[in-house]
């Protein structure tokens, strides 16, 4: 699955996103008509055809000699409520916000793939994401669980076996973060179905994004539709 995932879908997926039809192959890339790549030279996109979608593709890219090439691609999942700009974006509505982000650090249940060289925070017992608008962790791992974030408005990492056997924190809400605007947003190993918000991509390639990613090259993620005013290429 994995040689599949880097040869035939990175073929079909760059079909959509360097443009199909009349012109299509003179289109530059992805990354080149993005408002703002986030100023590193690696990027993620994770692209939908529109906000109602809960699938798409998620495709890395790395800048080498002044272009912008992708180095993988695979089929992603999005929030069950579909997407929404992230600007605007209401806690509890299962979306998924559009916008730039970055990639603070990545988390695991699982080992860091070999090759990981980004900061990797290793999932326990007492791992949580607190998502308690009244917490003043609001927003954050907390380890242990402190009493003023309620576990019931948290999530216990370590019951996600599957989700987050390894995952990508992405920094929406994340700096300042706004009360009721979202919590626990990442990129993660798909589930059985669409996310709560965050995006999924197959257990392979999350491997392989982690073994990629390279904390000296500031790699960012966008997120966005094909078009309209949630469009990936206006972050």
């Amino acid at each position: 699955m994995c040689r599949s995932l880097v040869t035939a879908a990175v073929l079909l997926a760059l079909a959509g996103s360097l443009g199909a039809g009349p012109g299509g192959a003179d289109r530059p890339p992805l990354p080149d008509r993005l408002a703002d790549t986030g100023g590193g030279s690696q990027l993620i996109t994770a692209e939908a055809p529109d906000t109602g979608s809960t699938t798409g593709t998620v495709t890395w890219w790395e800048r080498r000699g002044g272009r912008w090439t992708a180095a993988g691609s695979a089929p992603a999942r999005f929030g069950a409520g579909g997407l929404a700009e992230g600007a605007a974006r209401e806690q509890g509505t299962s979306t998924t916000p559009t916008g730039l982000y970055d990639l603070p650090y990545a988390f695991g249940i699982e080992d860091a793939p070999a090759g990981t060289t980004y900061p990797y925070r290793q999932v326990t017992e007492d791992s949580w994401w607190c998502q308690d608008n009244d917490s003043r962790a609001y927003n954050r791992w907390v380890e242990p669980r402190p009493a003023h974030c309620r576990a019931a408005e948290a999530e216990h990492l370590v019951s996600y076996g599957t989700q987050y056997a390894r995952a990508l924190v992405i920094g929406f809400n994340y700096d300042r973060p706004v009360r009721g605007r979202g919590a626990g947003i990442f990129l993660h190993v798909n589930g059985r179905g669409a996310t709560a918000g965050c995006v999924s991509v197959p257990a392979d390639a999350m491997a392989e994004i982690l073994a990629w990613a390279d904390p000296v090259r500031e790699p960012h993620i966008a997120v966005g539709t094909s078009s309209g005013p949630t469009a990936i290429t206006r972050y």
